[in-house]
């Protein structure tokens, strides 16, 4: 089941989930609308490794925005600190941007029951495409859980900012756990 966008409200009032900043205007029928925050991670490396970490940069988006290209992958973070240990959050890409070509969100759009933070955009256009922070791009769903919680413990517990990706650290606990 997939909260209506009032009980999101209502949840969040409760203490059940957390949405921080919480803008009522953000509300939709089954969702809540996530705002990009104004920094950018942008891999540097021409190949990514999933065993090892992958060089980045950090880039600010100025004002007058910033043109994503396409064959890159931009990460972006939700100015929001999304969460909650009774529901699962879900982020889509909203229709809006999606329209433009602009995926915000296609895979690993699951939120881990638990899981407290602000959410990284996976970011990715079709075309040349300008955005700007603050720029509502996503949404996020709360969907109802069944059976005995177990929480998430993850290492992107309590991200704060676009998070590059930390696969190679599951490499890592495997070949130490192989070693063992």
């Amino acid at each position: 089941m997939i909260l209506t966008g009032p009980e999101i409200a209502r949840e969040r009032a409760a203490g059940r989930l957390t949405i921080e900043p919480f803008d009522p205007a953000q509300v939709n029928p089954n969702s809540y609308n996530l705002t990009l925050g104004p920094t950018l991670v942008v891999y540097t490396g021409k190949v990514l490794d999933t065993r090892h970490p992958n060089p980045f940069d950090v880039m600010e988006i100025p004002e007058q925005g910033i043109v994503l290209d396409p064959g890159r992958i931009y990460l972006g973070a939700s100015v929001e600190v999304i969460g909650s240990d009774h529901y699962v959050p879900v982020m889509h890409s909203r229709s809006g941007s999606a329209r433009l070509g602009v995926f915000s969100h296609v895979t690993a759009d699951l939120i881990d029951q638990g899981s407290h933070g602000q959410l990284t955009h996976q970011l990715r256009v079709v075309q040349p495409v300008r955005i700007y922070a603050g720029l509502s791009l996503a949404q996020v769903d709360f969907r109802r859980t069944q059976g005995e919680p177990l929480l998430y413990r993850g290492k992107y517990q309590g991200s704060r900012g676009p998070q590059p990706s930390q696969i190679h650290l599951d490499a890592l606990g495997a070949a130490l756990g192989a070693a063992a």
